[in-house]
């Protein structure tokens, strides 16, 4: 199994401000020795804009596990781009920004950047964001492109986000992280409550371009790590296990 959204930190280090003290659980430092799956490969993925916590990250990646990192770099400076072997991808942190961000021009440089260097575009964005992405999908063809956590759905008004990732969709270099999806529901939701999400990203992305993270560890905020990969296993059909827990990571990310 190929978990591909794992998280570590230490608080005050590598530019390391968030997770911030209203977020008590886990506002503390988590290293990959506490990591709770059985997963034999991982990608670490940045929680922080700024390069230390990416160059940390990378000499995290001597661990066997870790098969790759999604880190950060300024995309209007693509030299700033790390040149590392197991620098797999970027993730600008969109989610807090202005809807149309992925067409800002001064970008462009970077994406060519990340598409000559074979590397994913992890998009951590809202609802809002995606018809942005979709023509950031249509301008760089040859970049690859993972929707983090289904772009985080308003799980009380899905039509919407229906209809923007089932235009996504069309577009063939884009897929989707089944991950972060139970910290976005309302207090009292059951499981139940995420399979409409699922049953959409499923009907339009399918076995190959739908991939597993645990969001470790901050889907510790609304269950156990266990009980995420539990109820993911039972969303998805047990024949198409191996592609969304382990083979479509290691060809999207090229691990």
């Amino acid at each position: 199994m190929i978990d591909a959204h794992v998280h570590v930190w230490q608080l005050g280090r590598h530019g390391c401000t968030w997770p911030t003290p209203d977020l008590a659980a886990i506002h503390h430092d988590f290293t990959l020795a506490e990591y709770p799956g059985a997963a034999e490969g991982l990608i670490l993925v940045q929680t922080q804009e700024d390069p230390r916590d990416t160059a940390w990250l990378l000499d995290l990646a001597a661990d066997p596990r870790v098969r790759g990192v999604v880190g950060w770099a300024d995309l209007e400076h693509p030299d700033s781009i790390p040149n590392h072997p197991k620098l797999k991808g970027l993730r600008p942190m969109v989610q807090g920004r202005e809807a149309d961000w992925y067409d800002r021009p001064e970008l462009a440089t970077g994406f060519v950047a990340m598409e000559a260097a074979g590397l994913v575009l992890d998009a951590l964005v809202r609802p809002m964001h995606l018809p942005s992405l979709a023509r950031l999908a249509d301008r760089h063809p040859d970049l690859t492109i993972v929707i983090d956590h289904a772009a985080k759905p308003d799980f009380t008004d899905l039509k919407g986000w229906s209809a923007d990732m089932a235009a996504l969709a069309t577009r063939p270099n884009v897929a989707c992280k089944l991950s972060g999806l139970l910290t976005e529901r309302r207090p009292g939701d059951t499981d139940d409550a995420l399979r409409p999400a699922v049953d959409t990203v499923w009907r339009h992305f399918g076995p190959a371009r739908l991939l597993w993270g645990s969001d470790w560890p901050v889907v510790t905020l609304a269950a156990h790590y266990d009980e995420w990969l539990a109820l993911a296993r039972n969303l998805v059909p047990a024949e198409h296990h191996d592609a969304v827990f382990r083979a479509n990571a290691e060809r999207l990310y090229r691990l």
